[in-house]
């Protein structure tokens, strides 16, 4: 009997993190280097929100009116309200629960402790995989 995987099958494990307090330019400059979108952020150690490139793009704004990239920390783009589940969450409800909120990422959590991040792309190499073994079982999925 086959069991349904987990999203500790999919995720991302051991992800960088940023702390609250990190300069945006820090935070963009670590996110380059490592050709991430999404940061999970901390404060004191405790897991408090992500980032993404996008809420850091959003909180620079496009004109002259906006603060200098330097004067605005990490706790000013990100968000608090992330979606949060333990490793041993079905990836399929993970999954289901992204489209239907249109999220970009998903923290995972080991007894309340960062363990791992699943995003849109981790979505998408899952996908590609499960198509893959489709076609090399001639279209039957069940094969």
């Amino acid at each position: 009997m086959k069991h349904a995987p987990t999203i500790k099958t999919a995720m991302t494990p051991f992800p960088y993190s940023v702390d609250i307090k990190a300069p945006i330019p820090d935070a963009q400059s670590f996110m380059r280097e490592h050709k991430i979108r999404h940061l999970p952020v901390t404060e004191k150690g405790a897991l408090i929100g992500v980032v993404s490139d996008r809420d850091i793009k959003l909180v620079l704004g496009p004109d002259f009116d906006y603060p200098e990239p330097a004067e605005l920390t990490v706790g000013d783009a990100m968000v608090q309200e992330s979606y949060v589940v333990d490793l041993d969450t079905p990836l399929a409800t993970v999954v289901d629960h992204m489209a239907k909120e249109r999220l970009g990422s998903v923290l995972v959590t080991r007894k309340g402790k960062l363990a791992g991040v699943f995003t849109s792309t981790d979505a998408c190499r899952v996908l590609a995989e499960l198509l893959d073994v489709e076609a090399e079982n001639g279209g039957d999925a069940a094969a």
